[in-house]
């Protein structure tokens, strides 16, 4: 999976620099930005799941149901590719839709800045993956992951490779063994507890 991640990041990194937007991701794009005006109150909110807020408020139910370690975990991964993705935009330098094609139907306010790779792309994928671990929630998850990134094409705030490029991020880091990483820090931090009790 590592690889694969790897291998879409270097893909639509590289076709995403060219800054030009092909006839396959125009229409792409298109498609799902002419959608009628009937969907922006379902997608407007499903894809705040992608926002900085969401990963906080995320790990503060993780830290609820499986204490404070995984809910450590959820926080800094979220926040770390939140702030990543923003490193990562001026490398590439790939504008908005906006910037790139005429008759954009922009829903909501404009966003400024580069596009690529979408950060709500990457942490609504990174959160579905690292977040959630049964199966049932975990496939609602990775839905509104989906419609995420289909909900911020239809805003008018990314284009596909984009969305692609955020993805990629998001299940690169999403893939590793985070809740072994979790049980680590649990165990580190018993001693510590302990002799703070004793005191």
């Amino acid at each position: 999976m590592s690889a694969l991640a790897i291998g879409a990041i270097v893909w639509s990194a590289r076709r995403a620099a060219a800054r030009s937007v092909g006839p396959t991701e125009e229409r792409l794009f298109r498609a799902v930005n002419g959608l009628p005006e009937a969907v922006h109150p379902v997608a407007a909110p499903i894809m705040q799941m992608g926002s900085l807020a969401a990963v906080w408020v995320t790990a503060e139910g993780v830290r609820r149901r499986r204490g404070a370690a995984d809910a450590l975990v959820v926080a800094a991964l979220g926040t770390s590719v939140w702030g990543g993705i923003k490193l990562i935009k001026p490398r590439v330098g790939r504008g908005r839709p906006a910037a790139h094609l005429d008759r954009v139907e922009v829903r909501g306010q404009a966003q400024s800045g580069l596009g690529y790779p979408s950060g709500h792309a990457a942490v609504s994928l990174t959160l579905a993956l690292v977040a959630v671990r049964s199966p049932r929630a975990r496939a609602a998850a990775l839905v509104a992951a989906a419609v995420t990134g289909l909900s911020r094409m239809y805003v008018g705030a990314h284009l596909p490779l984009d969305i692609v490029g955020g993805y990629a991020v998001g299940l690169l880091v999403g893939v590793h063994d985070w809740p072994s990483a979790a049980g680590a820090l649990e165990r580190a931090a018993g001693p510590l507890r302990t002799r703070a009790s004793a005191r």
